[in-house]
């Protein structure tokens, strides 16, 4: 509402200075209304490019300034050293001199866009010193790490800090998952919804939602990869492939599964445990309970202990991609110098 009014009032502005500028120009009734209507383009010709650079990084709008301003030192320069007096001569002052800075002034403006574009100020030492890529506390949201829901209950705990970048492009995704006509989507969609209004109640949390948009990039995820790089920010996520790609076009990754495999507790073979057996494994009289955190436990000889819970005792830990598995048996079939080897 406020852009609205804003937009208004620089109309009104232009378009009565047309208006007076055309009084002065020429005592016509044509003539003020001629000078009315160019101030109103005017002013809509601003509009539009503002709107436009709005969608550009601020590299890119740096960049193409500073080349305008560049060319139309230079354009000036240029004629005041020397064509000043050949334009005199021809009489072709004015014309002159808007050629010469309109070509000037528009090669600059490409030049600084495109170099703008170019411009990465981690790989300048000087500039980037004693800061590493991503220190600024920028952190991007993919869609899966929403939907998950873990990452509102790391914020929960106060470990999570700085600012969190929502692009409306994630947040369209999410809208549309959740106005799926499958339910179990539809679920996931309103879930994502949850966590992110759950995550913007924190404190200690930043919450930026971005318009930039990369329109011809198609996938999110390589939107993803473009926004982290141009806010200098880290992704969020618990999307394996999204994670790998990532790595190699060097945007540093936080990856929530891999922080809640390093949080499980450590098992040491050897260990007592107490689990309740909740189905069969897959070898002959194999049982399989879960701890809190989902790591599943085989238990050997259990099956006959279904919906009980027992005594185990740690045999081995195997870890997988998929996560962790601890083999055990039921405590009193282990050895008693099983205990002695590792007390020991």
């Amino acid at each position: 509402m406020g852009m609205f009014i804003l937009r208004i009032l620089l109309l009104m502005a232009t378009g009565s200075s047309g208006f007076f500028l055309g009084q002065q120009v020429s005592q016509l009734p044509e003539s003020s209304l001629w000078g009315m209507g160019i101030g109103l383009f005017i002013g809509i010709l601003v509009i539009l490019f503002e709107r436009g650079i709005k969608q550009m990084p601020l590299k890119v709008v740096v960049g193409g300034a500073i080349g305008l301003v560049l060319g139309l030192m230079l354009a000036n320069l240029l004629t005041s050293a020397f064509f000043t007096g050949l334009f005199e001569r021809l009489e072709v002052n004015f014309s002159a001199y808007v050629l010469i800075n309109s070509a000037l002034g528009y090669l600059g403006l490409i030049l600084g866009i495109k170099k703008g574009k170019e411009f990465e100020p981690t790989k300048i030492s000087w500039f980037s010193k004693g800061v590493p890529q991503g220190s600024n506390g920028h952190k991007v949201l993919d869609t899966s790490v929403i939907i998950d829901g873990r990452i509102a209950d790391i914020c929960d705990t106060g470990f999570m800090e700085g600012t969190f970048i929502i692009p409306q492009f994630i947040l369209q995704e999410l809208r549309h998952i959740a106005d799926s006509s499958d339910p179990l989507k539809r679920g996931r969609g309103r879930r994502g919804l949850d966590v992110l209004n759950r995550i913007q109640k924190q404190n200690n949390l930043e919450i930026k939602i971005v318009d930039q948009d990369y329109p011809k990039i198609q996938e999110v995820d390589a939107k993803l990869i473009a926004l982290a790089k141009d806010t200098n920010a880290k992704i969020i996520t618990n999307d394996f492939n999204l994670n790998k790609v990532a790595e190699l076009q060097g945007i540093p990754v936080l990856n929530i599964n891999q922080l809640f495999n390093a949080l499980k507790p450590v098992v040491l073979p050897g260990e007592i445990m107490n689990v309740k057996i909740l189905k069969e494994g897959k070898e002959p009289g194999q049982g399989v309970a879960y701890l809190d955190d989902g790591t599943m436990v085989v238990v050997d000889n259990a099956r006959r202990y279904m919906g009980k819970n027992v005594d185990v005792s740690v045999t081995s830990v195997l870890q997988t991609t998929a996560g962790r598995m601890i083999f055990t048996l039921l405590k009193e079939d282990a050895p008693e110098n099983f205990y002695q080897s590792f007390n020991h």
